[in-house]
């Protein structure tokens, strides 16, 4: 470079989002290089020190050794001196960051701003004999334990083979099963609870018009068991059901062809069931986040929080569950409560579960998983401030258990795993209709009754999976959508997708996991 060679300067925003003015980072949205020289809006510059990966940040002034590096204007870690320019890495900057749990005592969160009646959105969807709505009518397969989930499975699979036909049956979504590898020889307690709570809720789900039961005969979650669970509930069961005892019947092949005709013969009477219109506060939507991204906390994840304050608003019922992914943003969410006692509800939760992993030897800090550090997210603290912003703005109205439906509508928080595969279920089974999942390296799970929408936090990815992954937030990092645009845009798809209008992808490619996390839990 000739010495009198002027430098260009680039502003900030071709290259990197600064989150809150207030922040000492910017995240890399765009490739980057050495020296690059960039406007910051405060009309000061910074120069790149290196290349910086997108989804990850650097300084945008020097951070002194022991001073807090901001995001979102909030605490992600602590400086061990990063110069202005420098990538922020685990090298430069430890993990610890303060913990403030106060809670005034007078704590009271107004009510959300919600939406008159009349003007309310509405869904075409199925309204149960209980009065809920569902947004899908399947039949569905409940083996009571891992010794009836082989037979259970093939009755589906072959049942959708032989005997369901959409231009037939019109209104029915399919014929699923939900095997999985529990019961039988468990201990009694919180697990059998969980276990006989989740498969009785997804029995009794408002997307399920139609049941059969099947057991081996012998086993401790028989029959008996998971019927006693939907007989002692305060709401009526009212659905056709049908039951199989696969000893009872004579073994395998049996109960198969028993399964086959009971599902030939209930498909008719599943199908009487029509959508209606209904308003959007009959739905109750579960918000999930994996295989994120540094940009899922900045595009995804704060669009699918303004639909969720918009399905508030509308009188709606939001779910949130991955408690590890609280830890670092607890104090947040805990002065959202609507009181100081759920405040404090939100503080037993996560520190309950802070105890059940450290019985395992583990703690929250390792819960971003290699994908997560990779794309930007270096701690749990980074991944809990984008996570919780899925939730909107709206106040928390309770927290529930794994699988157990919330006392109030609104926003609620459930106990439960970060693990994809036992959450997701797990919203479900509290009584998700629909569930958005947002991802920044992309997923595909779906699960067996209600549709789950995928939201992109970045137009790359979208475009790589675009037949896995329903829509794309991606037009926020690149500064042509506000977030509150994307927040619509999601919440109508949202409404879409829950009237059949149109599928999510998971469910066009089948996809219909179910397990479920029998672990001691705790009284909220």
């Amino acid at each position: 470079m000739i010495d009198n060679e002027v430098q260009t300067i680039a502003p900030v925003s071709d290259y990197a989002i600064i989150v809150d003015s207030r922040d000492n980072v910017a995240v890399v949205k765009n490739e980057t290089r050495s020296g690059i020289v960039l406007a910051l809006p405060n009309g000061e510059t910074v120069t790149l020190k290196s290349a910086v990966p997108p989804g990850h940040r650097f300084a945008t002034r020097a951070i002194p050794a022991g001073e807090y590096v901001r995001q979102y204007n909030q605490p992600i870690g602590t400086s061990l001196g990063i110069e202005e320019g420098e990538q922020v890495t685990h090298e430069n900057m430890t993990n610890d960051v303060p913990v403030v749990r106060d809670l005034p005592e007078d704590l009271h969160t107004p009510a959300p701003d919600y939406i008159d009646v009349s003007e309310r959105e509405t869904f075409m969807g199925f309204r149960r004999p209980d009065g809920r709505v569902g947004t899908r009518n399947f039949v569905l397969i409940v083996p009571t334990s891992m010794c009836s989930s082989h037979e259970a499975q093939q009755i589906s699979m072959m049942a959708e083979f032989l005997h369901y036909k959409r231009e037939k049956y019109s209104n029915v979504d399919g014929v699923v099963a939900i095997p999985h590898n529990k019961g039988c020889g468990c201990q009694d307690g919180s697990n059998l609870d969980i276990m006989l709570r989740t498969l009785a809720n997804y029995a009794d789900h408002p997307n399920v018009g139609g049941v059969v039961l099947i057991d081996l005969g012998c086993e401790k979650t028989n029959l008996a068991k998971v019927e006693k669970y939907l007989l002692k509930r305060e709401i009526s069961f009212n659905k056709p059901v049908a039951k199989i005892g696969i000893q009872e019947i004579g073994g395998t092949q049996a109960a198969i062809e028993r399964g086959l005709k009971i599902v030939r013969e209930m498909l008719p009477q599943v199908n009487e069931s029509v959508r209606e219109e209904a308003s959007a506060s009959e739905l109750v939507l579960g918000v999930k986040c994996g295989s994120s991204d540094g940009f899922s906390g900045i595009s995804a994840n704060p669009a699918l929080g303004r639909a969720s304050d918009l399905l508030v608003r509308n009188g709606g019922t939001v779910l949130i569950t991955e408690i590890p992914e609280f830890c670092g943003a607890e104090h947040i969410v805990a002065n959202r409560a609507k009181n100081a006692e759920t405040g404090r509800a939100i503080y037993r939760m996560i520190d309950w579960y802070k105890e059940y992993a450290s019985k395992f030897g583990g703690v929250l800090n390792n819960n971003p998983s290699p994908g997560n550090i990779a794309g930007g997210l270096l701690n749990i603290t980074i991944k809990s401030l984008g996570a919780m912003s899925k939730a909107g703005t709206t106040r928390v109205e309770g927290v529930c258990e794994y699988a157990e439906a919330p006392k109030n509508k609104g926003l609620n928080l459930m106990q439960g795993p970060g693990y994809d595969q036992e959450s997701t279920p797990g919203l479900v089974a509290a009584g998700a209709t629909v569930v958005v999942f947002t991802t920044g390296n992309g997923t595909t799970i779906g699960n067996a009754i209600a549709p789950v929408i995928k939201l992109a936090s970045n137009n790359r990815v979208f475009e790589k999976m675009n037949r896995d992954i329903d829509v794309s937030a991606g037009n926020i990092i690149e500064g042509t959508e506000t977030i509150d645009e994307a927040g619509e845009r999601v919440f109508k798809y949202v409404l879409k997708v829950s009237s059949g209008e149109i599928l999510a992808r998971a469910e066009e490619n089948k996809h219909r996991e179910f397990q479920f996390w029998a672990e001691q839990t705790v009284t909220l």
